[in-house]
């Protein structure tokens, strides 16, 4: 028997999507909460085993988007980091019925995309098909849930990818190396502390029986929701998902880390030295988990200090004091907690004091003084386009909709979203960057050059890539 609920909560753009967008920006955010949220007909369904099934029909896309939202990620690891995302590369590698790599090619092959990732959090398989290739997709999902080749030879080849990557993206990598270890400074006992793509020495001794418990204990329907957005049948999807998924069986126990991170009392610090023309220093402090109140009022913050060209940081390092490269930052909400971040690049001809100086000086300032209307607004229109931008594609909304559902038990409504951000003053701003971007509760890293012939010192040049933190999903 099935258990069904309602909730509200590159791809063609969905007509209404279009409407919705102009709507939002002609009309302002008070005239949008009225607009009706496509996620607003979500349906959801619960199989006896456990398994969550959200579908959104929109006939008007030529498309449908399939995602599978396991709720497993970087937090959940124990005794060996890097095995959930691992598992994001085991996946593509072959099960009872379908040999290593066909999964993507069967699909690709009738014009679909496919990929995955993995965050602290989760780890997300999704699929962009036509109709007509929905079931064969959903066929493929389940058939890899079912009867993953976890074995010696996969798990070598997956292991040498891995590593691989982890060269190339952090151990090779200056800014890898910076957030890898901002994270492991700022964290000290939560496991936000250790990278999603695991240490060196843990993915390289992690076994196949490991592998195996692990997969059997999170990669369970009870620990599964699947995501259907776009043109299908909703009834039609849930009888075959229901037919080909029902049959597993559900995780008696899916173990949490129980680990809370403690309050900080004191500023601290790290150095990172790597073979780069010039340094970068970057600040973080501890921030609310997300779907926290202080929230919308922390993204404000974010992006009139530090998000794009036009921010406070931006401005003042490299327009004004020519300090710095490029300046960003912002509020990253995870599951469990948040991280307040900024960074800069450090000219070669700049001082990495005099940078680290004025980028304290910007954040005492919203800390010591209200900011402007202008740059209230300014930033409340950004956020806003971004809300509605979560609503462009099959894909985003597909995204925007698990997310939510896996951290909150529940989908956002746009109304309630753009409710929040509208209601935050310059009060709450300067109130959350006070609670919040105390120097006590800061952590700085900066990564300087290192010293010729020193251990350690990395050969060779190494290009300098700016903006959010590095990627950590499937490449």
């Amino acid at each position: 028997m099935l258990e069904s609920a309602r909730r509200h909560g590159g791809l063609p753009t969905c007509l209404m999507t279009i409407a919705a967008l102009f709507f939002v920006l002609a009309a302002g955010l008070a005239r949008a909460a009225s607009f009706q949220d496509p996620a607003q007909a979500l349906h959801t369904t619960t199989l006896r085993n456990g398994l969550t099934i959200l579908t959104l029909v929109d006939h008007s896309t030529p498309v449908a988007s399939l995602q599978m939202w396991v709720k497993v990620g970087s937090r959940d690891e124990t005794r060996y980091t890097g095995i959930a995302h691992l598992f994001e590369h085991m996946m593509f590698k072959g099960s009872l019925h379908i040999p290593p790599e066909e999964h993507a090619r069967l699909l690709e092959a009738r014009g679909g995309r496919v990929n995955a990732y993995t965050t602290n959090d989760v780890t997300v398989f999704h699929e962009d098909v036509t109709p007509d290739t929905l079931p064969l997709a959903i066929d493929l999902e389940a058939e890899r849930v079912a009867n993953l080749d976890i074995s010696e030879k996969t798990l070598t080849s997956e292991r040498q990818v891995v590593l691989e990557e982890r060269r190339l993206r952090t151990e090779d990598n200056p800014e890898g190396r910076l957030f890898e270890a901002l994270f492991a400074l700022t964290f000290i006992a939560h496991p936000y502390r250790w990278p999603v793509i695991g240490w060196r020495s843990d993915v390289e001794a992690v076994t196949v029986e490991q592998c195996q418990r692990f997969f059997r204990t999170f990669y369970s329907p009870n620990n599964i929701v699947l995501v259907l957005v776009g043109n299908f049948d909703a009834d039609e999807a849930v009888r075959h998902i229901e037919r080909v998924f029902g049959p597993l069986e559900p995780a008696a126990e899916i173990p949490r880390n129980p680990t809370k991170e403690p309050e900080q009392h004191g500023e601290r610090r790290s150095t990172v030295r790597f073979d780069v023309r010039s340094p970068t220093v970057a600040a973080a402090w501890h921030a609310p988990a997300a779907g926290h109140p202080d929230g919308p009022a922390l993204d404000v913050a974010g992006q009139i200090l530090s998000s794009g060209r036009s921010s406070r940081l931006y401005r003042r390092l490299v327009y004004q004091e020519q300090q710095a490269l490029a300046a960003q930052g912002g509020y990253w909400e995870m599951k469990d907690a948040g991280l307040f971040f900024a960074y800069a690049s450090v000219r070669p001809d700049g001082s990495t004091d005099r940078a680290e100086a004025l980028l304290a000086e910007e954040v005492n300032k919203l800390r010591a003084e209200p900011v402007s209307d202008e740059e209230l607004e300014k930033a409340k229109r950004e956020l806003e386009v971004d809300l509605v931008n979560d609503l462009a594609t099959t894909e985003a909304l597909a995204g925007r909709i698990g997310g939510d559902f896996v951290t909150f038990g529940r989908v956002r409504s746009l109304e309630e979203r753009l409710s929040a951000l509208e209601a935050v003053t310059k009060g709450d701003v300067q109130r959350v960057a006070t609670t919040y971007l105390g120097d006590d509760q800061r952590s700085v890293v900066r990564l300087v050059p290192a010293s010729p012939g020193a251990p350690g010192a990395q050969k060779g040049v190494h290009r300098r890539v700016h903006g959010t933190p590095p990627s950590r999903g499937k490449s």
